[in-house]
């Protein structure tokens, strides 16, 4: 039984390597490109800090404020349930959802550069609106701006890095699009930490233009970035790619991986199928569960409940204003060093590892929150002591940190290294917008769910990320150290997918 369930590919692929090195080019391109991964977490933790600020709430939720305030029959799980409020932090998502759609067109027509560089030039529209915001709808359409940024952004970074990577460190490249954005989570929490204090109640706008930053540093970094020699070779310019590929290789001898990219995009245009027909076929229905499954279970972890929410969350348990950010940045910090030792330890250990203990450390603690919430946390007027309130803290801590280093870095690397090159742009667009899907989904129904579901939420979400766990066990193959063009054979090696995918190759 144990033979069955091999997930190791043959040492002859897996062992391939090819010249070259991680050039101080590379790392700069890489750093500048996951710019759009810090301006994906700033927005992620921005709004769950200033929708917890008393002036930014009488301004635009004046219901909410009232209920927080005033309302002394009201359930202390309830007090934050309004869809207007939960629509200023969701709205960002439904637009990156259509906009991913678009960027799968012109990351794969025009190549990954100019999708970063749309994406950083509606951040900053966007962060211009939010800040100026005078009124509800202005607050939103500035949301809706940031979406379409993080819509091109996410489609194009993580394509970006995982192309520019050498295969042996691909694994460490790519986690620092899930770094930059534990980086933006952090950063917001700190900003907002530091403008919860500025009187006049000015401290959300602050906060909210602080993201034109990164915005602009994305925008204008996004001229001075090479296009990937994968993009080149699929839009037919071979010897550019050739040049490129020796500067960011510090090499002259690129062509053995050259004729691999040049195959594997030969390979790609020998079919005239649409890109979204080619990846329904079935000698892709692994990649194609994989685009589905790993990010429809890296939300349903409930870790945006943490992104968005922390700060209202920790309020709901009894701590105060200012003592609730600073929780916030706490889990900001423990988010953004776990992610840090993910990079060192991935392409050592594996996906399947990480997935794996990861899982496992947010089970136990999720169960162990909602236990204390069950047992201390009354409807009413009983809030929890400060001691049981920092052990929710603590375990949250550590519910953040197994996120972290697994399915938070893991959740986008493995979709954006398993595609081949017909299909890359496609399958990457579908992870975006299933992300966006449930991220949505999650943010909208979240203080809704809080209030009917009481502590059973950490039990809600703790069920699915046992599911989750199960599921990488048994159907994951590993893909540390397999180039990017060779992927397609982790497939055929698997215990489960090897039936799926030869049954096709013999129909052919």
């Amino acid at each position: 039984m144990a033979v069955g369930f091999n997930t190791e590919m043959s040492s002859e692929y897996r062992n391939k390597q090819y010249n070259g090195r991680v050039t101080k080019f590379v790392i700069l391109s890489c750093i500048m490109a996951s710019m759009g991964g810090v301006l994906f977490g700033y927005d992620i933790g921005i709004s769950g800090g200033v929708t917890s600020m008393e002036p930014f709430l009488r301004k635009f939720f004046p219901k909410v404020f009232r209920r927080m305030k005033e309302d002394k029959d009201i359930s202390n799980y309830c007090k934050f349930d309004s869809q207007l409020l939960t629509s200023f932090t969701s709205s960002l998502y439904i637009a990156g959802l259509v906009a991913s759609f678009f960027a799968s067109s012109i990351t794969r027509a025009y190549g990954r550069k100019p999708s970063i560089l749309i994406g950083g030039a509606a951040f900053l529209i966007g962060t211009a609106l939010g800040g100026a915001a005078a009124n509800i709808y202005m607050l939103i359409l500035g949301r809706v701006l940031l979406g379409v940024g993080v819509g091109f952004a996410n489609q194009a970074v993580p394509l970006y890095l995982s192309e520019m990577a050498p295969a042996r460190y691909r694994g460490a490249i790519s986690n620092g699009f899930q770094l930059s954005i534990s980086l933006g989570v952090l950063s917001a929490n700190l900003i907002n930490f530091g403008t919860e204090k500025i009187k006049g109640g000015l401290g959300w706008r602050i906060s909210l233009a602080m993201a034109a930053i990164p915005a602009s540093i994305l925008t204008l970094g996004s001229f001075f970035l090479p296009e990937t020699p994968n993009s080149l070779i699929h839009r037919g310019s071979d010897e550019k790619a050739k040049l490129t590929l020796q500067k960011v290789r510090g090499t002259i001898d690129v062509q053995a991986e050259l004729d691999d990219l040049i195959n594997a995009s030969s390979t790609s245009k020998e079919t005239n199928h649409l890109p979204f027909q080619q990846i329904m076929q079935k000698k892709f229905r692994p990649q194609l569960v994989m685009a589905i499954a790993l990010p429809f279970f890296q939300q349903v972890t409930g870790i945006n409940v943490i992104a968005f929410y922390a700060p209202l969350l920790f309020r709901t348990i009894g701590l105060g204003e200012s003592a609730s950010l600073m929780s916030a940045v706490l889990t900001g910090l423990v988010g953004t060093c776990s992610t840090f030792v993910s990079m060192f330890i991935v392409d050592r250990l594996g996906r399947r590892v990480l997935f794996i203990f990861g899982g496992i450390q947010m089970f136990i603690s999720q169960l162990i929150v909602g236990g204390i919430m069950a047992y201390k946390l009354g409807d009413h007027t009983e809030l929890l002591t400060k001691g049981y309130a920092y052990l929710v803290l603590v375990f949250i801590c550590v519910y953040v940190c197994g996120f972290a280093f697994s399915w938070g870095p893991l959740g986008w690397l493995v979709p954006s290294e398993i595609f081949p090159l017909e299909i890359r742009s496609i399958g990457q667009s579908i992870t975006v917008a299933v992300n966006f899907i449930f991220t949505f989904i999650i943010a909208q129904t979240f203080l809704s769910m809080l209030c009917h579901f009481k502590a059973g939420i950490f039990f809600f979400f703790g069920g699915w990320v046992f599911v989750m766990t199960g599921f990488v066990y048994f159907f994951l193959p590993e893909t540390k150290n397999v180039p990017i063009e060779k992927m397609d054979r982790i497939w055929r090696e698997h215990w489960f997918w090897k039936r799926i995918v030869a049954e096709e190759e013999l129909r052919v």
